[in-house]
Parts: structure tokens; C-alpha cells; sequence
């Protein structure tokens, strides 16, 4: 069986990724060094090599996508008219031919120039004719560019259609578009064809595959055919259309017996008995669809007598394979592919025409009576009377029985998606996934399950009187409060003095001043600027001001202004004595034997308080000094051959690239090697 597998044809390049393939491998593969004092014959040699193994390349490679594009002649009909349909088969010769006649051109110029070589008698000499050679192969690949881009376009089409065998057990599809046949085929099959209501939703064909008594079955879903001239079909139409020509397949025609479709029974009528012909020595089904919305018992006296008149032509195909004309049980079928009403038994009812007809043709054919006459088929003949019934075990008929009781008991089993449609169905009902557990008694599922937090249950801290305890802190607390009001009491100036009143009045107006001035700061802080101090007209933050507040409520302000003066100013870079932390008694001490002290201390500071390497600091875990040396020598020892071999520690085990490729391989062109 001949199997077409189109995915597995070789990528065209584009004419200048074509040339810059070619002459980047001719550079890489041949030798790249000559110099003039060489002999003549290796000159010639030279460059012979460099032209031929082009040529070889261009001719391989051009073999390879005229090998692999298929002849349209000698594959499979169906392919053929496919092909010609789809990409216009005189222009996909004419493209293969310009690759071939190009391939044979090349040749041709290498024969030549090779030739020339032969007699080339310098360097320059050879050297011109190999590249005006490779030039004139170039050119002809240039010149066959566009045909190599038609057959790149061509490649990928072909790479998507789907693997059809054309003779295979196959089930075709056909009928008006928007009729239900890509519902049928994703209905029973795994194929994926993508519906929408609105017509040629599908544009090429569709393959499926569906079994049928252990049988595997192709189904393919051909795009709507309209009721028009042949001459005025279009490529979509044209790929049923050769499907139903070539193709030895069960036909379902499909009918919208509804009219949602937007062509009445009529029209559908009209397009049957215009492609009838094509129906010729296949099994024909009618399929009428879509009785959800229109029973066929519904439909009007004209439109069921079209739909009699297209059986009557399905059963001339019944006829014509062997069958009785009384046989229509399988020759009209109604369907819904929405409600999945009927598609099984129309699925079957094509399988089974399918199947016979395979069947009969193989017992006419030349092949099987050859086959017939070296068997002898023995069939047994009574020798008396007596009645001999099969003998089955008594194990063998009580394990049938147990079986035939598990699968009743199984089929009056209640599913979880009945009680979910007992009780509203989806979004209503909630599964209980509770019920199912095995408790030791049933009442015990439907208890509420505990929290447990870091090992305690939640449940034993919940105070059940929580909200009355709640409320009994509330009314304390109100009680409380209003204790609290009572208590408080605003100061009334009938108690007080006329000297304590006028000092009161005078604390609330500048109180309220103030709280006047930062609101007002407060609004415009946002767009007033920062004024530095020394431009403070007011002089209102001035250590003068201060003093004169301070002396006024009879304190000494000396103190207070030296030490807002001594913030004010920046730190001074001398030392002072009195921080040096040498206590109160350097106070006492004359300015000369102070400095005298400093510079003692300062030197005594600066000397290194460091240790000789071996002294031994407690906590080391050395025991003496001899031993601390000795450790120091042999970790300077066995680090010496790690520092020598750049390691980053004992653990930078790295074996470094000795011969980096990229520094080693390749050809050095001619002119500097400084870089290796």
C-alpha cells in the first residue's frame, strides 16, 4: 500500500541562498592555498577541482528537488487531480522542467570550462576561468529563481495537506455547506474540523478515522458543493469534486431537511442529481439532518417527493452491487448531530455498505477464484437423528450468570450526573464529596471536620458566650467613661486672683495666636519659600531674643546661648583636651606639659598592637608555637602549585579546552596569522 507522505520533501532555498550554500561548501571543502611558483599542472589541477566539485554540488542538489517533488504522472489519480487543482499542473511542470534544464546547463558550462582549464598557462589565466565559470553557474541559478520560490510555495501547501490513502476502507462526505458535515466527522472521530453557521467554513479536506468491528475506517470531510456550471467552480469546490471522482468510498450526501442551511430541499435536490454521476459504482447514503428542528415526517408533499426521487437513485446503487431493490432499510437515514440522534446508526449503516461492497468486489476478482481452488471447505452432516445440544460446564454457566448479574446491577446503578439532573443540574446541584467516605457509622460524614492549628483544635478556644461577655465590657466601658466627663472640668477664671486672671487671659490669647500662626503656615506651606536666616527680618529666632526672654523670667541665659552657639558652628578640626578622655585631673595640668602628654599618647597609639605570626592566641587549637609554624609552611607549600595553575581553591578542579577550536581549526586565508 502506497503510503504519500509529502512533509518529507527537501526545503528549496531561494536562488541566493542557493549560490551562497554552494560556493561557502566549495570554499570549506577545497584547497584554499596557491602561489604562482607552483608547476602548471598543479595550477590546472587546482582550479579543475575547485570547478568540478561546484558543478557536483549544483547537480546533487538540484537532483535532490526534482527527485523529491512528486510526478504527478505516476502517483495515485486522486494526487494528481489534487495537485493540478490546487497549483495548476502545467505550471508545476514548467518549474521542474527550468530546474532540470538548469542542472543540465551547469554541466554543461563545467564540461566546457574544464576543457579550458587544461590548457590554461598561467595562474591569472586559470584563475579567470575558474571564476568566470562559477559566474555563469551563479547566473543560472539566478535566472531560475522565481521557479525555485514556486516550488518553496508549493512545498509547504503540500506539506499541510492531510495524509489520504486512496485505497483504504474510506467514508466520504458531501452535500451543501452549513449542512452538519464537519459536526458529523467531529462527532465520530478525534478530528477537530472547526464549525461555525456560517457556509464554507471548511475549505480543503478533512480527515478523521473511526473504527468499526475492529476495523480501522478513513473519513473525510469534503467542503459545500454549490449547484452551478463545472466551468464556474472554484478551488474549494473543485477539491470535492475530485475526492468524489477518484476516491473508492461510501458516500454520505448530506440534506438539511430544516432549511437553516439557506438552501432549500429543492436546491439540495438540484445539486444531487447534478453530481449523481459521479456517485457510479459507490455506496450512496442520504442522510437527512438536522430533524431536531424539522422532522422528516414534517416537511411539505413537493419536498418529500424530491427526497423519494433521491432514494430511488441511492437504491440503483444498492442494485448495481448485488442487492435486493427491496433493500432501503440503509439507504435514507435521519440524523441530528446536535442531539447525537441517529449518527451511530448512520456511522454503521456506511461501514457495512462499505465493507460488503469490498468484500464482493474481492470475490469476482481473477485473484481470489486462483486462491479458491486450493481449499476445501468440509461442511458436517447429520449421521442420525439424535440431537447432540453443546456441552457447557456448570463453573462456566454460574460465572456467565454472576457476570449478567454485575452488569444488570451496574445499569440500574444511579450515576452522580442523574441525581445532579433530579436536582436542578449544573450550577444547582453541589456533589456531596463527603458521602463516600468509610467511617465506622454513616451519621459520622456529614460532621463538620476540625481545625487544627499548630497541633491544637481550633475549636476548644471558642468561648460560646463571647458576644454577651462582649457586651458587658462595652457597658463598663461606657460607664467608665462617662466617670470620666465628670471628672473632667474646664478652668474657670471666678476662682482666681486679678493678677492670676490677667495671666490666664494673657496664656489663652497668645495660645490662640499661635495656633492661628501655624495654620496659617500650615495652608501656605506649599508655596511659601524657605527664607535662610540671616535674611529673618523679623529677627524673630535670634540668640539676642533668647537672652532677653530668658533674663525677663529671671534666668541666666549665658549657658543656654553659648551652647546654641557651639551647635551652630561647625566642629573644629584641633582636639580638644577635655575630649581626649584623660579625666578631670587634666584640667589641672599647665598648657605645656598637656601638649607633652598628647603627643605621648598619640604615639603610643599608632604603634602596631599585631602579634609575631607563630605566637600562639588561645582558641587556635595549636599546641605550641613550633607547631603553629609548621602548619603556616605547609599551607604556603600546598597552595604554591594551585596559585601556579590560576585555581580559584581546592575545589576548582576545571580541566581548561587545551586547543581551543576556534583558535585551531579552519584555513588561514592568505595575508596575516598574528592571530593564532
Amino acid at each position: 500500500m502506497v503510503q504519500y507522505n509529502f512533509k518529507k520533501i527537501t526545503v528549496v532555498p531561494t536562488g541566493k541562498e542557493f549560490i551562497d550554500i554552494i560556493l561557502s561548501r566549495t570554499q570549506r571543502r577545497t584547497p584554499t592555498q596557491v602561489h604562482k611558483g607552483y608547476a602548471i599542472s598543479r595550477l590546472r589541477q587546482f582550479y579543475m577541482r575547485k570547478v568540478k566539485f561546484t558543478q557536483q554540488n549544483f547537480h546533487d542538489k538540484l537532483s535532490t528537488i526534482i527527485e523529491d517533488f512528486p510526478r504527478l504522472d505516476d502517483i495515485h489519480p486522486f494526487y494528481g487531480d489534487l495537485l493540478h487543482v490546487l497549483y495548476n499542473k502545467d505550471h508545476y511542470k514548467l518549474a521542474l522542467g527550468q530546474i532540470n534544464t538548469a542542472r543540465n546547463l551547469i554541466g554543461k558550462i563545467a564540461k566546457d570550462y574544464v576543457k579550458l582549464l587544461k590548457y590554461g598557462d598561467s595562474l591569472y589565466r586559470c584563475k579567470s576561468l575558474k571564476v568566470a565559470a562559477l559566474g555563469r553557474m551563479c547566473t543560472v541559478i539566478k535566472r531560475v529563481s522565481p521557479s525555485l520560490a514556486y516550488l518553496e510555495q508549493i512545498r509547504q501547501h503540500m506539506a499541510r495537506l492531510p495524509s489520504i490513502d486512496p485505497n483504504t476502507r474510506t467514508i466520504l462526505i458531501c452535500g451543501y455547506p452549513n449542512v452538519g458535515k464537519s459536526s458529523f466527522i467531529n462527532k465520530i472521530t478525534r478530528a477537530d474540523v472547526d464549525v461555525q453557521p456560517y457556509a464554507f467554513t471548511t475549505k480543503s479536506l478533512f480527515v478523521g478515522h473511526t473504527d468499526y468491528e475492529y476495523l480501522r475506517y478513513q473519513v473525510i470531510d469534503t467542503p459545500g458543493i454549490l449547484d452551478r456550471p463545472f466551468e464556474d467552480r472554484n478551488i474549494i469546490e473543485m477539491c470535492s469534486i475530485t475526492a468524489l471522482a477518484h476516491l473508492r468510498a461510501a458516500v454520505l450526501f448530506f440534506l438539511d431537511i430544516s432549511g437553516s442551511c439557506g438552501y432549500s430541499i429543492a436546491q439540495q435536490a438540484a445539486l444531487f442529481h447534478s453530481i449523481k454521476s459521479l456517485f457510479m459504482n459507490k455506496p450512496l447514503i442520504i442522510v437527512c439532518n438536522k430533524t431536531d428542528l424539522q422532522p422528516l415526517e414534517g416537511i411539505s408533499e413537493d419536498d418529500m417527493k424530491l427526497v423519494m426521487e433521491m432514494k430511488a437513485e441511492a437504491l440503483k446503487t444498492v442494485i448495481g452491487q448485488g442487492g435486493e431493490p427491496t433493500d432501503d432499510d440503509g439507504v435514507l437515514l435521519k440524523m441530528s448531530t446536535l442531539t447525537e440522534d441517529g449518527v451511530i446508526a448512520v456511522k454503521n449503516a456506511a461501514c457495512a455498505r462499505l465493507l460488503d461492497q469490498r468484500v464482493e468486489s474481492k470475490m469476482k476478482s481473477k485473484r481470489l477464484s486462483e486462491c479458491l481452488n486450493r481449499f476445501h471447505v468440509a461442511m458436517p452432516k447429520p449421521r442420525d437423528q439424535k440431537e447432540r445440544p453443546p456441552c457447557i460446564p456448570q463453573a462456566v454457566l454460574e460465572a456467565k450468570a454472576k457476570k449478567a448479574e454485575e452488569t444488570a446491577e451496574k445499569e440500574k446503578r444511579k450515576l452522580e450526573r442523574d441525581i445532579e439532573n433530579e436536582n436542578g443540574g449544573a450550577g444547582v446541584y453541589s456533589a456531596s464529596l463527603k458521602k463516600n467516605y468509610i467511617l465506622a457509622h454513616d451519621e459520622w460524614k456529614e460532621d463538620p471536620m476540625p481545625e487544627i492549628l499548630d497541633g491544637h483544635n481550633v475549636y476548644d478556644f471558642i468561648d460560646p458566650d463571647i458576644l454577651m461577655r462582649l457586651e458587658e465590657l462595652e457597658r463598663e466601658e461606657n460607664v467608665l467613661q462617662g466617670l470620666e466627663a465628670d471628672d473632667d472640668f474646664e478652668m474657670d477664671g471666678a476662682e482666681l486672683t486679678p493678677e492670676e486672671q490677667a495671666a490666664l487671659a494673657e496664656i489663652r490669647k497668645k495660645k490662640s495666636l499661635l495656633i492661628q500662626q501655624h495654620r496659617i503656615k500650615k495652608s501656605t506651606a506649599e508655596s511659601r519659600p524657605t527664607v535662610p536666616r540671616k535674611f529673618d527680618k523679623d529677627k524673630r529666632f535670634t540668640s539676642e531674643r533668647m537672652g532677653r526672654q530668658l533674663s525677663s523670667l529671671g534666668l541666666d541665659p549665658t549657658m543656654a546661648i553659648d551652647r546654641a552657639r557651639s551647635k551652630s558652628r561647625g566642629r573644629k578640626r584641633e582636639r580638644s583636651v577635655s575630649r581626649g578622655g584623660y579625666g578631670d585631673d587634666s584640667m589641672e595640668v599647665d598648657g605645656e606639659q598637656a601638649n607633652k602628654k598628647l603627643r605621648l599618647r598619640s604615639r603610643s597609639a599608632s604603634r602596631s598592637k599585631s602579634r609575631p605570626p607563630g605566637e600562639v592566641v588561645p582558641g587556635e587549637g595549636y599546641k605550641d608555637t613550633a607547631q603553629k609554624t609548621k602548619a603556616i609552611k605547609m599551607a604556603k607549600s600546598s597552595s604554591k602549585k594551585r596559585n601556579k595553575d590560576a585555581r580559584r581553591g581546592e575545589a576548582d578542579r576545571v580541566i581548561p579546552t587545551l586547543r581551543p577550536k576556534h583558535l585551531f581549526s579552519g584555513k588561514r586565508s592568505i595575508g596575516k596569522t598574528d592571530r593564532r
